[in-house]
């Protein structure tokens, strides 16, 4: 299986821009490992500050795609109407070498977001110097998450999940996290009219080393936004569009100031992301492996993506087998259905055709 939607380079992003009516007010914050410049975006010149990054993980680019329907709706008159209450800094591609590759990490090999401290890689310091120099009064931090995860456990795929970072080990209910959690909160309560039972919540525990973690602790309220998975939609279109309306939601709640409508206990509603899902579970099938041959197993799939040319490949590997997994799929199939044989030598993290 191959998404072209998935693959977003700065060449790709800079391209879609280009079909935007209008011209975006544009400056560049600083330069990746292979001199790529970051760029930022600055809208409004309202007194709230809202500070967004994107594809701080270069293969984790559906937020950004959401950007883009957000650019167009700021331009209408509904979104004009925010920018007279906020100012709004937004990096679409914190990691322009990340996405090149379609890599989570950057072009040194490392991951971004556990970079907030040491700040020993370029796209970290220019994170930090815009945070320093634009003084956001919230911050929204946008990811993308893999196909594992429920609401819940064994709930629902996870469409979206969020989190209010913790600001110290002890889970402190600080200022900054309090609006934090009631924003989502009133985020949760729209979007359960389109994705019922499919948002989740990451675990908080604290790690000094992620950039949300450290922006809570010097007192911005902070948003992890994650873009999931739903139902066989892994170009992520209708996440994007979910996306889109949880960010004009964000948006909306911060400017009218709504989000005080609503309480820690309706965050801590928002059930837990579990790992519960393969992509794919075969039913019916014989594995051999050294130790014999089992029958009639079943055998669970996940997807492995790279990069391909302009593209993103998602190739089958072997995860796990047994007589019963204890494992929810997006797709269930009879051996016969997709494989041309009946009998698989089974080898875990080991990639399979699927004819």
């Amino acid at each position: 299986m191959i998404s072209e939607q998935r693959f977003l380079s700065p060449q790709k992003w800079d391209a879609l821009l280009k079909t935007l009516s209008f011209k975006l007010p544009t400056s560049v914050v600083g330069h990746s490992i292979l001199k790529q410049p970051i760029y930022a975006h600055q809208l409004g010149k309202g007194p709230v500050k809202v500070l967004m990054w994107s594809q701080m993980h270069g293969n984790e680019s559906t937020t950004t795609r959401a950007l883009l329907d957000l650019f167009n709706h700021l331009h209408s008159p509904q979104g004009a109407e925010l920018l007279k209450g906020l100012t709004l800094m937004i990096i679409p591609q914190l990691s322009p070498d990340g996405a090149d590759a379609y890599t989570r990490v950057n072009a040194n090999g490392v991951d971004l977001n556990r970079d907030a401290q040491d700040l020993t890689q370029p796209e970290s310091v220019a994170l930090n110097a815009v945070f320093e120099n634009f003084a956001p009064h919230f911050c929204f931090n946008l990811h993308g998450q893999r196909t594992i995860f429920a609401a819940g456990k064994k709930g629902q795929p996870a469409t979206l999940a969020f989190l209010s970072p913790a600001a110290d080990e002890d889970r402190t209910l600080t200022k900054a996290r309090i609006k934090a959690m009631q924003l989502i909160a009133a985020i949760n309560e729209d979007l359960q009219k389109d994705i019922p039972h499919q948002i989740g919540r990451y675990d908080d525990t604290f790690n000094p080393n992620c950039v949300g973690d450290r922006f809570t602790s010097l007192g911005v309220p902070t948003i992890l936004y994650e873009a999931g998975h739903y139902e066989m939609d892994y170009d992520r279109n209708f996440t994007k569009e979910m996306i889109l309306k949880s960010l004009r939601v964000g948006l909306n709640s911060i400017y009218t100031a709504s989000y005080k409508n609503h309480s820690v206990d309706d965050y801590h509603k928002i059930p837990e992301n579990q790992k519960d899902y393969v992509d794919i579970i075969v039913e019916n099938i014989d594995i051999k492996t050294e130790n014999g041959l089992f029958k009639n197993q079943e055998l669970a799939l996940q997807y492995k993506e790279e990069k391909k040319e302009g593209s993103v490949l998602f190739t089958p590997i072997c995860h796990s087998f047994s007589q019963k997994l204890d494992l929810l799929a997006h797709r269930r199939a009879r051996a016969n259905e997709i494989f041309s044989f009946s009998t698989l030598n089974f080898s875990p993290n080991q990639s399979i055709e699927i004819s």
